[in-house]
């Protein structure tokens, strides 16, 4: 199994900027409750994926938005290696308010899924998309390039 390692920072500065924004901080607001001086500068080439952080970082970092750091560390290799797999998650909320004509049959069934009060947060298989990309009239790495692109606009 190798690691692309700028891909895995780039995902890691996405988990952080999420756990940040979620907590609606901005990176001052963040920096302040860290207890090392980090410059803003610095916090932004974290979350940009531009600057490696060490673990001691990275365990203040997560500790100070209440996150266990192996929670953090989970979610980033769950999606590094989701997509090496040929699976992708994707958040059906994206996939309704896409406007992809091609889309139109998944669309419908993330509408019919959402509506019937099922889990926003879906991860499709192998089987799946080779199953979702003949509805659409996609080939198959077609639809996973696509909704790839979808869940990655939402970070």
């Amino acid at each position: 199994m190798l690691i692309d390692t700028d891909t895995y920072q780039r995902i890691l500065g996405e988990e952080l900027r999420k756990l940040r924004t979620r907590r609606g901080w901005t990176r001052k607001e963040l920096g302040e409750r860290l207890q090392s001086g980090i410059s803003l500068q610095t916090l932004a080439t974290y979350e940009l994926g531009t600057r490696q952080c060490s673990v001691v970082r990275l365990a203040e970092l997560c500790l100070a938005m209440d996150e266990l750091p192996q929670n953090l560390l989970a979610r980033v290799h769950d999606r590094i290696f989701d997509h090496e797999a040929g699976q992708v998650r994707v958040n059906l909320a994206d996939v309704v308010a896409d406007e992809q004509p091609e889309l139109l049959p998944l669309r419908r069934w993330a509408r019919g899924r959402l509506a019937a009060g099922g889990s926003a947060d879906v991860r499709f298989d192998r089987a799946t998309l080779e199953q979702l990309a003949s509805l659409c009239d996609l080939r198959t790495e077609d639809l996973l390039m696509r909704l790839r692109k979808l869940s990655a606009a939402t970070l």
